[in-house]
């Protein structure tokens, strides 16, 4: 799953357009004009098709998580990460909607995918740490699936 598959679904999943994507960006100390994000949504094949890049994907995630918590206590937004992991993308997700260890299990639920709070914790994890375990796609595509659903 492409960067631009991530957005386009958080998007749909989050009940959120093009400006609010816009705000999200501005918040992580981006500017970033409509087209460009038009652009960004596009798929592969479509004109004018931009490929978001990691720095950027981290970025909106960060100012999602600012529009929904509100600022750093410093009042700094986050640098942004170069590469950034499926696991990057659960834990920032996770933090922007307050979500626990219950909640994000009942995501997964709303789906009918099983995880076990075992393997829910090995994906917040540090890289390097024992019980590290990536994040596959699949679990990713779950969770944001999981965020559209009712319940």
């Amino acid at each position: 799953m492409t960067n631009n598959d991530t957005l386009r679904r958080l998007r749909y999943a989050l009940h959120i357009n093009d400006a609010e994507v816009a705000e999200a960006m501005t918040l992580s100390g981006r500017a970033t004009p409509a087209d460009e994000i038009v652009n960004w949504l596009k798929r592969e094949d479509e004109a004018g098709y931009v490929e978001l890049s990691d720095t950027l994907l981290c970025r909106f995630l960060d100012g999602f998580i600012i529009k929904k918590r509100g600022p750093h206590p410093s009042g700094n937004a986050p640098e942004p990460l170069e590469f950034l992991s499926n696991n990057e993308v659960l834990k920032k997700l996770r933090i922007a909607l307050e979500l626990k260890e219950e909640g994000v299990l009942a995501v997964f639920q709303k789906v009918e995918f099983a995880v076990t709070k075992a393997e829910l914790g090995s994906f917040f994890r540090k890289d390097g740490h024992r019980n590290y375990r990536k994040c596959p796609e699949q679990v990713l595509k779950k969770f944001i699936k999981g965020l559209s659903a009712k319940a």
